[in-house]
């Protein structure tokens, strides 16, 4: 029995993060603290200095547990990675996890490339971003890729120039072919030069330039070379003119608003780059009725950019933090971008219009969008709930992982694991898993092995301290299957002493799902209900992810007993077949001399190859 007045006693006076947990053992709230004892003890004295929220989240917890940690700043951190792992009840949380792209210049490099990425690294390549449309980034890159020629490969040069011929987009116009040393270093950095103008809006001298050699291509009666660099120009025209009717006037700047609704929260957000508009981005958050709005805004800043690559100079906020967490969020997001951060809730002026138009905006799309929310809302979370109640379960259903076996009498057995936490698919945490201990189409000792693995690996995570997303346990397991699935579920629980409620997914006769195996009987949930719905989405994706690895598995197999028996083909051949060819069939079909088009190939070993599929 956790005894919270004893308890408090053994509270250090050091920072960290607290976990406040309810009489199911489920973290219902999480907080840093620069001293321990003297905030966890606030919260069980006298309520009247209290907040709502923390009004009505304190008779609903029955014990906590702590992080010591080396400095406030750590605790912050880690903070904010715990509320992502174990979405707490009363704590705000950011739904939308998302990642943005960049552009990255890889300047470190003698000959740079410029392509696409979604992590910010400290490689001294450079970055342009983030790009909230990822389509009108993946265009701008083409476009550069157009404009100028700089080179798509990953070759390691100049280590690796002369060592193979030049590709194809070398023969269309679209690289000069450093790889072969068709162009120095210093000529080369010109063009990288151009394209970095480009993406920062300096277009002026890219103009002047290509119009000077397109003049002198005319002059020299050049006029295919003439008439391409005068599509360049009109391109990049339209493009300047774009992006001087978004100018803002201002440099690096984020402009964030929201709206706040009694358990949701719609955030609107400005991403400003280099004074120009570069795209605007709503959220979603998971609020309480009781939170202030400083809570709702300082939530999410704290959330969101401890998950950003790029924090800009600038931050404007409809709303101010609050008072006693902005000094230590300021500092960490000045560590994080590596200079002076301005967070300012301004009163007047154009900053003023921004942060108005950015409510505006999240205002439009939460009276627009907001019966959709509900719905999806309805098809999540509250499809869980449906399926809560259908089992008479005493906790709130979050996280449910579902598991399947699939082989061919008994060839190439494998298991898989799905997971949906709040109703949604969370694909980062799906695992495959290979059998290794039992021969021949023995499903119950093969679901065994699987799920023994998957919570042993969970076990040894937290004996060793870690902490992962796959540390966390479900709250309910389902197996693809009836009695005979749960049984062995059950078996595997009981040997690690957990107590974890387990069904089985029955199908009908037509392979349909019918309903749930639950406690030695069957459960039917209404076909037009949102928990049905979802348990059928989760059984068909667990038995697709089971489905296609085990087709990946035999594919491989079969390539393998195949091209193995070619004399002179060798792991590097056979994959260099693959590459080129894309399959066996198309290998069998080939001629010798088009076999010899794929890398690594020779004479003799392409004779053998037509030899082998060509023999009476």
């Amino acid at each position: 029995m956790f005894d919270i007045a004893e308890e408090l006693k053994k509270l250090p006076q050091k920072p960290g993060v607290y976990l406040m947990k309810d009489r199911q053992g489920q973290i219902i709230y999480v907080g840093k603290a620069v001293n321990l004892r003297n905030r966890v003890r606030q919260y069980f004295q006298s309520s009247k200095n209290q907040t709502p929220k923390t009004r009505t989240m304190v008779p609903h917890i029955a014990e906590f547990e702590y992080i010591v940690t080396d400095s406030e700043m750590e605790a912050l951190l880690l903070e904010c990675n715990l509320i992502k792992l174990h979405h707490p009840h009363y704590n705000i949380m950011l739904k939308d996890d998302k990642t943005y792209p960049y552009i990255k210049v890889t300047i470190q490099e003698d000959f740079p490339r410029i392509f696409s990425t979604r992590q910010m690294k400290k490689d001294k390549a450079k970055y342009y971003g983030p790009f909230t449309d990822a389509m009108a980034m993946h265009e701008t890159v083409e476009t550069l890729h157009k404009l100028f020629p700089i080179r798509k490969c990953k070759k390691n040069l100049p280590k690796d120039i002369g060592k193979e011929r030049p590709c194809l987009n070398y023969h269309i116009g679209q690289c000069l072919a450093p790889c072969d040393g068709k162009i120095s270093k210093e000529e080369y950095a010109l063009y990288v030069k151009d394209a970095m103008d480009f993406l920062e809006g300096r277009h002026e001298d890219i103009l002047k330039k290509m119009e000077a050699e397109m003049n002198a291509a005319a002059e020299e009666m050049e006029f295919e070379k003439a008439a391409a660099l005068r599509d360049k120009i009109a391109n990049i025209r339209s493009i300047a003119q774009k992006q001087k009717m978004a100018n803002t006037g201002l440099g690096d700047v984020d402009v964030i608003a929201f709206v706040k609704g009694a358990d949701e929260c719609l955030v609107q957000v400005f991403f400003i780059r280099g004074g120009k508009m570069t795209g605007r981005e709503n959220f979603t958050l998971s609020v309480t009725e009781e939170m202030s709005r400083s809570e709702v805004m300082t939530g999410f800043v704290s959330q969101f950019y401890s998950g950003t690559a790029f924090v800009p100079k600038e931050i404007l906020l409809q709303e101010p933090l609050l008072e006693e967490e902005e000094e230590l969020l300021v500092q960490y997001l000045c560590e994080k971008r590596g200079s002076k951060v301005t967070v300012t809730v301004p009163q007047k002026g154009e900053k003023q219009k921004l942060v108005a138009l950015a409510e505006k905006n999240a205002s439009l799309i939460s009276s627009q969008f907001g019966e959709r929310l509900r719905k999806e809302e309805a098809r999540t979370k509250g499809a869980m709930e449906e399926l809560r109640q259908a089992l008479a379960l005493p906790q709130t259903l979050r996280r449910v992982e579902a598991y399947d076996i699939s082989n061919t009498q008994g060839f190439e057995s494998v298991g898989s694991m799905v997971v949906f936490e709040n109703g949604r698919a969370k694909n980062s945490d799906y695992r495959k898993f290979r059998i290794k201990t039992v021969n021949g189409p023995d499903d119950f000792a093969s679901m065994q092995e699987v799920l023994s693995r998957r919570l042993r690996h969970a076990m040894r995570e937290k004996q060793e301290g870690k902490e992962s997303s796959f540390t966390r346990l479900p709250d309910l397991i389902l197996m693809d299957g009836g009695k005979t699935q749960v049984h062995a579920a059950q078996a595997v629980l009981e040997q690690f002493g957990l107590d974890i409620p387990v069904c089985g997914m029955v199908k009908d006769d037509r392979h349909r799902t019918r309903g749930l195996f639950f406690q030695e009987k069957e459960i039917l949930l209404p076909i037009s209900s949102e928990g049905f719905r979802m348990v059928t989405r989760i059984q068909d994706e667990v038995h697709r992810f089971a489905i296609t690895y085990h087709h990946k598995l035999r594919e491989k197999k079969a390539l393998h007993s195949v091209l193995d028996e070619i004399s002179g083909i060798g792991e590097k051949r056979r994959k260099a077949l693959m590459r080129h060819f894309g399959s066996v069939e198309a290998i069998a079909a080939a001629e010798v001399e088009q076999l010899l088009e794929a890398e690594q190939m020779t004479i003799p070993a392409a004779e053998a190859v037509y030899a082998f599929f060509h023999r009476d």
